[in-house]
């Protein structure tokens, strides 16, 4: 039997597939854990599509998901790289999941959240997730033309 861990790298499809909301949560989420240039580049991303106030709100949600899944996660979450093209698994249940939650869909979200993390932080997840995703989705509807877009060049 393979690890569990390698199983949530194996590609399941690909970022383009996504809506821009699940893409967008992907995207970011591998930015952030790029190091700091590209956390830099979340920060500007959520400042330029929400101003200064609203950007800096859903940033610091963005940054507590990230945390309460590093610190409380089932495991370590499996990321491409941050150009790939190709969705990984662990990445389309985290697509999936700020996506119930943007929609207001909070026992499916939760359901996922149990997932990722132990089922005591599930609650605060999904309130985080929620947040998260309705940040992604005014982005992307205050500018389609510049909300988040996968990459289009792959390393694999």
């Amino acid at each position: 039997m393979s690890d569990p861990a390698h199983r949530g790298g194996a590609p399941v499809g690909y970022l383009s597939e996504l809506a821009p909301v699940e893409a967008g949560a992907v995207l970011y989420l591998r930015l952030w854990c790029d190091g700091a240039e590209a956390r830099t580049q979340v920060w500007s991303d959520f400042a330029r599509h929400l101003g200064p106030a609203q950007g800096r709100h859903a940033l610091g949600a963005f940054e507590s998901l990230c945390d309460l899944c590093a610190r409380h996660g089932r495991r370590p979450l499996m990321r491409h790289h941050v150009s790939c093209k190709c969705l990984g698994a662990d990445e389309s249940c985290f697509a999936t999941f700020i996506g119930y939650a943007s929609a207001g869909q909070r026992e499916d979200a939760m359901l996922l959240a149990m997932t990722l993390v132990r089922p005591d932080m599930a609650m605060s997840l999904t309130g985080l997730a929620q947040e998260v995703g309705f940040a992604l989705r005014k982005m992307t509807l205050a500018d389609r033309r510049t909300a988040p877009v996968p990459p289009r060049h792959s390393l694999h």
